[in-house]
């Protein structure tokens, strides 16, 4: 057994998880309710689609077929600021104490920069990339953040119940913001009022409903981690990039947490192809419209939700493994069903196993990672497991783009890559000892 690594950062005190209040539990899982809206509106369907369609595509310095091209980019660039970035906010955060200040003002940036994406148009093509841009790296950010707070709040025991609560919430959260901009969309149309002025105010609604679900997590969410006196000699922000640098030193004390890292970011990969891809494949491959579509988004969503929730309680009794083993399994039956056929009732199966296995794979990722952190480093631990998804989010989605460039469009061979990665991931999974990681990780 390795000597447990000395620290000289913030800490919190380790607490019985009866100790803290239901409403502080509330407070916590209810922002991932509140930021989900984001991800469902703008990085998948309503802007996302406009911004292809209107802001990119209309723009004269661009040709017609780049617009799908400029809009991964610029999710990629994010994704890639913040996986360089991740880890020593995180770590900062962890030597003042303050993650919960961090979280506000990702929050805030958020909430702001998706108000303002409803400004630009074609006409302002380079503001609305810069925008969108820094909208998607607050969000990340603040989901880091919000995540690092998991282990304060819960204890081993009940860690995987209580992610799941919050995932599940999150993907309800999604389908209010959602319901909420498209009946806007149907009443504005009933009105005669044209979808170049109607689609960007649907980011005013986002950005209302983020900001006020997102205040109980600010009025009842606690801060325990205990501020450290900064050296006279020394910045948080050396310090942060010195926390990183010993971690990754001490990665044979925590090598199940890297392993872990190592198979979040193979199936996560994998996920991370699904939620960008997965609405072309329904449309090019199945052959869904526009409604159709919303449709599918939405029942996905319901499905998640049920995943997240239910394998909560499975995490907690089975074991944080085999539970997400066994989510991981739902996802390659279902690349399979999808590979294998074209039928329309059978691709509508899958896409509800894939909506079982996200909620449960997304939350008990989370949960697992939460049993693996040390309680005095939440704050870095998880910019890791933030950097592990960035990194899967430019890998999977850029992996099925080369192939299907490749084969000139072909969708089942594209498929196939993420196939792998949840396979990949399964492998990878058996080699974390969950038993070592977690004695690793206590104080």
């Amino acid at each position: 057994m390795f000597t447990k690594p000395s620290r000289s950062n913030g800490t919190q005190t380790p607490h019985n998880s009866s100790q803290v209040k239901k409403r502080e539990i509330f407070a916590w899982a209810f922002f991932d309710f509140a930021n989900s809206g984001y991800t469902t509106v703008v990085l998948t369907t309503i802007y996302s689609a406009y911004f292809v369609a209107v802001i990119a595509k209309e723009n004269t310095f661009l040709e017609g077929t780049s617009a799908t091209f400029l809009w991964t980019l610029s999710i990629s660039i994010a994704n890639f600021l913040v996986l360089l970035s991740a880890p020593v906010i995180g770590a900062i955060s962890d030597y003042r104490g303050n993650k919960k200040y961090f979280l506000l003002f990702s929050t805030v940036g958020c909430v702001a920069f998706t108000t303002l994406l409803a400004l630009p148009g074609p006409n302002n093509l380079a503001l609305a990339v810069s925008f969108l841009i820094i909208s998607a790296m607050c969000f990340s950010y603040g989901e880091n953040l919000i995540s690092a707070f998991l282990p304060e709040i819960a204890n081993e025991q009940d860690m995987g119940k209580i992610s799941g609560y919050g995932w599940s919430l999150g993907y309800f959260g999604g389908l209010l913001t959602l319901g909420a901009c498209l009946a806007y969309l149907y009443w504005a149309r009933e009105n005669h009022i044209p979808d170049s002025e109607s689609i960007p105010r649907t980011l005013y609604i986002t950005a209302l409903i983020f900001a006020l679900t997102a205040l109980p997590t600010f009025l009842w969410l606690k801060e325990r981690a205990i501020r450290t006196t900064l050296p006279t000699d020394a910045s948080y922000l050396s310090l942060g990039f010195k926390k990183v640098s010993d971690t990754l030193k001490d990665s044979t004390h925590y090598r199940d947490l890297f392993r872990f890292l190592l198979c979040l970011t193979a199936y996560q990969s994998g996920v991370a192809a699904v939620i960008v891809l997965a609405a072309i494949y329904a449309q090019e491959v199945i052959g869904f419209d526009s409604e159709k579509l919303i449709i599918l988004i939405m029942v996905v969503n319901l499905t998640a939700a049920i995943g997240a929730f239910l394998f909560g309680f499975l995490q907690d009794s089975l074991g944080s493994v085999k539970s997400l083993a066994l989510a991981l399994i739902l996802w390659i039956a279902a690349m399979l069903l999808i590979l294998f056929s074209n039928d329309v009732s059978t691709f509508w199966f899958a896409a509800n196993l894939i909506g079982l296995a996200m909620g449960a794979s997304q939350s008990g990722g989370r949960a697992l990672i939460g049993q693996l952190t040390p309680v005095e480093c939440t704050g870095e631990f998880f910019g890791l497991w933030g950097f592990a998804n960035r990194l899967a989010a430019i890998i999977g989605p850029v992996s099925y783009g080369v192939i299907n460039y490749m084969t000139q469009g072909n969708h089942k061979v594209s498929l196939v890559s993420t196939l792998l990665f949840f396979i990949v991931g399964l492998i990878l999974l058996f080699r974390v000892n969950m038993r070592r990681g977690v004695e690793a990780a206590a104080p």
